[in-house]
């Protein structure tokens, strides 16, 4: 159940292991979150919001390989951060090793005073020490304590690591800034390489529905499912939608945590049900949003840039993504990270609050006319990873037989990604693969540190 990120990859991996799936979706796509629509007041094809991996998403790359989708990822390591006024802060690795890759880019750039650099730099070394996985603290209160510039938390903490967990410095678990800091920057120039789509997420995840219809397997489009029943004799699941009962012997839970504590009242009786139920009450969700605009000429060469001290704080140029448009002038994506504020203007004013910051980074936009635009809210894009979350992420276990859990919000180790998503349906296909005895592996390993972090993780495991 659930055709988003999670459902596809446990579907796909259960498919490759010779079992017939039924993939059964409440829409007429794929994707979930993670996809795309044909937008009536533009009459274009985008995604609901940009979505990107990065080259430590294993799991995600798998899954891409596996669905025969992985050459519709363009990969870059350069990344452009733009002041208002348009000064501009080129970064990417060089030739020394990691952690230090990054290091003589970040030094030049310009978009740091010396005190930010410095105050960055404190906050990386202390990030090299492990941090518990239950520490209970902030990333904002470890931050204080570290002495950080305003420069840092503004153009570093609030925008990188804040979009990148989409909640605020406040809201977010030390451990998992920790993960992305490591991941990210320091562990090694692969594992922080960005990989965008190259066609309409809907497109990508085509590949899933003609893996599985190669397979003998189905997807059942436009199919809700609202309660489900075991039969202990026939040890089988059943579940009655809007076009018929679906029986299964094995049931894979692939929901947002919402719809799983709407379903959850219409579940068999089970203990560990209350424990869910509780479990499912902690989470809540943040948005993103993202400004679609189409201009009648260039405004910038650049793919993609991080911009910086506005509300606007990403900048993706669809048009040179994506080069099968043939977009005559320019189409770009704004997107904005936990963003409850700007989620509560109208389209009308995102547009032309967006179009306003976007002339301060890119001048040629104050005599470009704009064609057409869009705002795209995405309320329930990401879960909150809170100080003390994990003790509400359950496992792939599930209190009934027969059946498991996957989402990005399950336990995965990872924050709120594709790459948590793609995570759980792999531990959940290996979970049924145990149920039926025929073990199978298909959670990807993680990559592992190079240059210097590899002494670093060596010696870190020692003191642990």
């Amino acid at each position: 159940m659930g055709g988003g990120v999670a459902g596809m990859a446990a579907a796909c991996a259960l498919a490759e292991a010779g079992m017939r799936v039924q993939l059964a979706e409440r829409r007429s796509y794929l994707g979930g979150r993670a996809s795309s629509f044909l937008h009536p007041g533009v009459g274009e094809v985008i995604d609901n919001c940009q979505h990107v991996l990065f080259g430590c998403c294993t799991n995600l790359k798998g899954f891409y390989r596996r669905i025969g989708v992985a050459d519709r990822i363009r990969w870059t390591s350069e990344m452009t951060m733009i002041e208002p006024g348009g000064r501009r802060s080129p970064l990417g690795p060089s030739w020394l090793p990691a952690p230090l890759h990054s290091l003589p880019s970040f030094l030049a750039s310009r978009a740091f005073t010396l005190g930010d650099k410095l105050a960055l730099g404190r906050a990386f070394q202390g990030l090299m020490r492990p941090i518990p996985g239950d520490s209970t603290e902030s990333l904002g209160a470890w931050l204080a304590r570290k002495k950080q510039t305003k420069g840092a938390l503004n153009r570093f903490w609030r925008l990188v690591i804040a979009s990148a967990l989409n909640a605020d410095i406040d809201s977010i678990s030390l451990p998992y800034a920790a993960k992305v800091i490591r991941e990210l920057f320091m562990n090694s120039a692969e594992a922080g390489s960005m990989g965008m789509s190259t066609v309409p997420l809907g497109e990508l995840y085509a590949g899933a529905l003609e893996f599985l219809e190669h397979r003998g397997s189905s997807v059942l489009f436009n199919t809700r499912v609202e309660s489900a029943a075991w039969d202990a004799a026939a040890s089988g699941w059943t579940l009655p939608t809007s076009s018929g009962a679906v029986t299964s012997e094995f049931l894979v839970l692939a929901l947002p945590f919402e719809a799983m504590a709407k379903l959850l009242p219409q579940m068999p009786p089970a203990d560990g049900g209350g424990r869910l139920a509780s479990q499912l009450q902690h989470h809540e969700h943040w948005p993103i949003c993202s400004v679609h605009l189409w201009f009648d000429r260039e405004i910038t060469t650049l793919d993609h840039a991080v911009l910086l001290d506005r509300e606007i704080h990403w900048m993706y140029n669809k048009g040179r993504l994506h080069p099968w448009r043939k977009v005559n002038g320019s189409y770009v994506e704004l997107v904005v990270s936990a963003a409850r504020s700007f989620a509560a203007l109208t389209s009308a004013q995102a547009v032309a609050k967006a179009v306003g910051e976007l002339a301060e980074f890119f001048p040629a936009v104050r005599s470009a006319h704009l064609e057409k635009g869009a705002m795209v809210k995405e309320i329930h894009a990401t879960f909150g990873v809170s100080p003390g979350i994990d003790a509400s992420r359950p496992t792939s276990g599930s209190p009934w037989p027969n059946c498991f859990l996957a989402g990005d919000w399950t336990a995965t180790g990872w924050p709120s990604t594709m790459e948590s998503a793609a995570r759980s349906g792999h531990l959940a296909a290996e979970a049924v693969c145990r149920g039926i005895g025929e073990p199978r592996t298909f959670l990807e390993p993680d990559l592992k540190p190079r240059g210097l972090m590899r002494l670093v993780g060596a010696a870190n495991a020692q003191s642990i």
